[in-house]
C-alpha cells in the first residue's frame, strides 16, 4: 500500500507540491492533542462515507492519523479503491505531547499548527 515519510511529506510542503492533506485522527485524540499539521483539513474518520467523494482526484492525498495505523491505512485503502491518489503518514505525524511553551521552534519545525476552538468537535468521540 502507498505510504509517505515525514520526511516525504516535508518536501512536498517545501517545494509547493499540490496534494490534499487529511487529518483523518478521531475527535477525541484530535482535540485532546490541540495540534495539527499545517495545512491539513480534518476528517472524522467515523464519517468518511460522508465526506470520501469530496477528496480531490485530481491530486494525491495524504492521510494522517494518531499512531499511522489502522485508521490511516484503511482510509487510505479504501480511497484507492474509489480513484484517489491516496497516502497514509507513516508514523506518529502528531501524537505526541505537545512541547512545551520554550519549544516553538520544535513545532514550527514539524510543520504544526494549534487546532482552532472552532474546528473541534461538539460531542465526544
Amino acid at each position: 500500500m502507498s505510504h509517505i515519510t515525514a520526511d516525504e511529506l516535508a518536501l512536498w510542503q517545501a517545494q509547493g507540491f499540490a496534494f490534499e492533506l487529511l487529518d483523518v485522527r478521531r475527535a477525541g485524540v484530535r482535540a485532546e492533542h490541540g495540534m495539527q499539521i499545517a495545512g491539513a483539513h480534518w476528517h472524522d474518520p467515523a464519517a468518511w462515507l460522508d465526506w470520501k467523494d469530496g477528496v480531490a482526484r485530481q491530486r494525491p492525498a495524504v492521510l494522517y492519523c494518531a499512531k499511522g495505523h489502522e485508521i490511516g491505512q484503511g482510509l487510505t485503502a479504501a480511497l484507492r479503491v474509489l480513484g484517489v491518489d491516496a497516502r497514509w503518514l507513516v508514523g506518529e505525524a502528531v501524537a505526541s505531547p505537545p512541547p512545551a511553551h520554550d519549544d516553538l521552534q520544535h513545532v514550527r519545525a514539524r510543520r504544526l499548527t494549534p487546532v482552532q476552538d472552532d474546528q473541534l468537535p461538539l460531542g465526544g468521540d
